[in-house]
């Protein structure tokens, strides 16, 4: 083929939610991307999932993470993009047919984080007088912390960063305070907001929190090529960990497994994987904690010790906790459809 006749280099778009946080996010990846090869051009695309048209109800009664990935899924199976960027901890542990996780970049600090209401002098949960109302969006925060500080009120609080921040400060609002991933808050350069770190072990964080990953057409070899370029692997093995303990439990966004998890690097393989995984039950009243210390010498390897922590998991009363979490979500769901039958009625 001649030079005037070759075919043009192909153009890659990458897609996400349409968040300011999703935005940010997407825009980081596409612009490694570019570093790495600029002789390839790369857009951008961004829209709204279901997870962001409900910002009402609990996400306990939503139906998991696929809320925030399957339109985006769809586009990219239709040919419409072909790389998806993702908060790590959003993306359910099983995906589509014909979909697959190719990037994995460097992971932010996992933890989660306490903001107070702006103008108030707290600088802990421990400081917050009884009765405090404590928004979060997480089951697996409220129940966690639910044990360790049993005289404060925890309150559902949805929406987009920006959103929950403007219900925190509201000065009709009911917040003193909220808990969110910290991660995000860095990425939107509001660390300024956080009042302090909640990290292990008074709150194991989500699993894969903190972490972006790309998502692609499992037959795109070029898209998979460039993700792996600027793929860290040490956050790829620990990610992977995390999410192949949390499949085994059947867990997700609405179910309380927290995880803490670390690579010791040594100059060659095998590397030393710990791992700490928890199961709470909602009202905080049980929890199931273990940890597994091992060496790994491949990122499956990594996956086989989430898999064995999560049967620790279930035969030390994490199975009885997780069978009574779906009982009361199921109740939940029937007393919301009941109570929305009656408001059309």
């Amino acid at each position: 083929m001649t030079a005037a006749t070759k075919e043009p280099r192909r153009k890659f778009t990458l897609a996400s939610r349409a968040s300011q946080l999703a935005q940010v996010q997407t825009n980081a990846v596409r612009d490694a991307l570019a570093a790495l090869h600029p002789n390839i051009e790369f857009a951008t695309s961004f829209m709204t999932t279901g997870g962001d048209h409900n910002q009402s109800q609990a996400l306990y009664l939503l139906g998991g993470k696929a809320l925030w990935t399957k339109e985006l899924e769809v586009a990219m199976l239709e040919g419409e993009v072909d790389m998806l960027v993702h908060c790590f901890k959003d993306v359910p542990t099983t995906l589509p047919d014909g979909c697959e996780i190719a990037g994995v970049l460097e992971r932010e600090d996992p933890v989660d984080c306490l903001v107070v209401r702006k103008g108030a002098s707290w600088k802990t949960l421990k400081e917050l007088p009884d009765g405090s109302v404590v928004g979060t969006s997480s089951v697996r925060r409220v129940a966690q912390l639910k044990r360790k500080f049993p005289k404060l009120v925890f309150k559902d609080a949805r929406g987009n960063l920006n959103t929950r921040l403007a219900k925190l400060d509201a000065p009709d609002g009911p917040y003193a305070a909220i808990v969110l991933a910290k991660a995000g808050m860095v990425r939107l350069g509001w660390g300024d907001r956080i009042t302090c770190d909640l990290g292990p072990p008074t709150l194991l964080y989500a699993v894969s929190q903190g972490a972006l990953a790309i998502e692609i057409r499992a037959d795109d070899d070029e898209a998979r090529a460039l993700c792996r370029s600027i793929t860290h692997w040490p956050t790829e093995w620990t990610c992977r960990a995390e999410r192949a303990c949390l499949r085994v439990l059947e867990g997700g966004c609405s179910v309380p497994v927290g995880v803490s998890t670390r690579l010791r690097q040594v100059e060659s393989v095998p590397h030393v994987l710990e791992i700490v995984g928890a199961v709470t039950s909602l009202g905080g009243e049980k929890h199931v904690e273990h940890m597994i210390e091992a060496q790994v010498h491949t990122v499956e390897e990594a996956e086989a010790i989430g898999v064995r922590l999560a049967q620790m998991l279930k035969e030390t009363g994490g199975k009885e906790i997780l069978e009574e979490i779906k009982v009361d979500r199921a109740q939940k769901i029937e007393r919301a459809q009941a109570s929305d039958e009656k408001v059309e009625a």
